[in-house]
């Protein structure tokens, strides 16, 4: 694996969660591949569960650790072609993600989208300019349009719990948010699920399809009842609209998922990514029970990490 961008990167998915099991098993057994090794960690956005076990990870295979916030810690980053930079931005992505690569190994990059273009945010120029200029191995942190390190903690957290010899249901739902959020997780669940065995159905109000080129060959229906109805899996989740680009159609509070909505699944179990808003995505009384694994997901984001970065080192 020379980048990890997307599902898309990844030889053999089994291998890589099996990896990452291995490793959760036993965090330290591949330390020596990142020995002398440096890993710097960009963020140019928010992060909790990302930064983390990112860091942890990384160190678990004995890589060095920078972490460095643009936001508030970087110059002003210009990412445009062929601009005057006579404005607020001192500095061009080209010669960061060239300086950054001269002192990392590996590179780890958080953005995400402006919502000013879809056709700029889905080109991934951020993450795609570092993979060109930096010289040395990206792997994305969350991008404008894909969020792959979660949807593989996701997959591995789906192959500890699924039940022996039954494949596992799974629904993407979606749910009301105050603020317009990004397609990127949702994107990137359902490119994974793709790619796995299992029946996907996706769920949301009318005007909230993702892109095709996301949803592959799982039934999407606006009857969040219906899609529910023996669920083993529920992933939760707010996006705004694919087209128009952007917008939030609908606050509709009863796509909330309930102790009711989960009643209708089959003892199924409650997945998010995290952070989440209670009693607007989900209620306090299902994010509190016995069937929410947010916990141990956000868990699995360390091995998803690390599963990745022992195979870049392993190249």
């Amino acid at each position: 694996m020379k980048h990890f961008t997307s599902v898309k990167d990844v030889e053999n998915i089994d291998k890589l969660v099996q990896d990452a099991l291995e490793l959760k098993s036993d965090p330290l057994k591949y330390q020596h591949l990142g020995t002398g090794k440096t890993m710097g960690i960009i963020f140019l956005n928010p992060s909790l569960r990302t930064r983390l076990s990112t860091q942890k990870a990384a160190r678990n295979l004995g890589m060095d650790v920078m972490v460095m916030n643009f936001t508030g810690e970087g110059w002003n980053l210009e990412t445009q072609d062929g601009v005057i930079m006579d404005g607020g931005s001192q500095e061009h992505i080209k010669e960061a993600a060239a300086v950054i690569g001269q002192y990392c190994d590996v590179i780890g990059i958080r953005s995400f989208p402006s919502f000013e273009s879809r056709e700029e945010d889905y080109n991934e120029k951020i993450l795609n300019d570092f993979i060109k200029y930096a010289g040395c191995p990206v792997v994305s942190l969350e991008s404008a349009t894909l969020h792959p390190l979660q949807s593989l903690a996701d997959i591995i957290t789906i192959e500890e719990l699924k039940k022996e010899g039954k494949k596992p249901k799974v629904v993407l739902s979606w749910a009301p948010h105050p603020r317009r959020l990004p397609q990127a997780v949702a994107n990137s669940f359902a490119q994974w699920m793709n790619e796995v065995d299992v029946d996907l159905v996706i769920t949301h109000p009318e005007g909230y399809d993702l892109s095709p080129e996301f949803v592959g060959h799982a039934e999407v229906t606006n009857n969040q009842d219906e899609a529910l109805k023996d669920a083993d899996f529920v992933y939760v989740k707010n996006w705004s609209t694919y087209e128009p680009y952007g917008e939030i159609k609908s606050q509709d509070a009863s796509w909330q998922i309930t102790k009711e909505k989960m009643d209708l699944t089959n003892d199924g179990k409650f997945m998010h990514c995290l952070p989440v808003r209670r009693n607007v995505i989900v209620s306090d009384e299902v994010l509190d029970s016995d069937s929410s694994v947010v916990i141990q997901e956000a868990g699995n984001r360390e091995w998803s990490a690390s599963a990745v970065l022992k195979q870049i080192l392993e190249q």
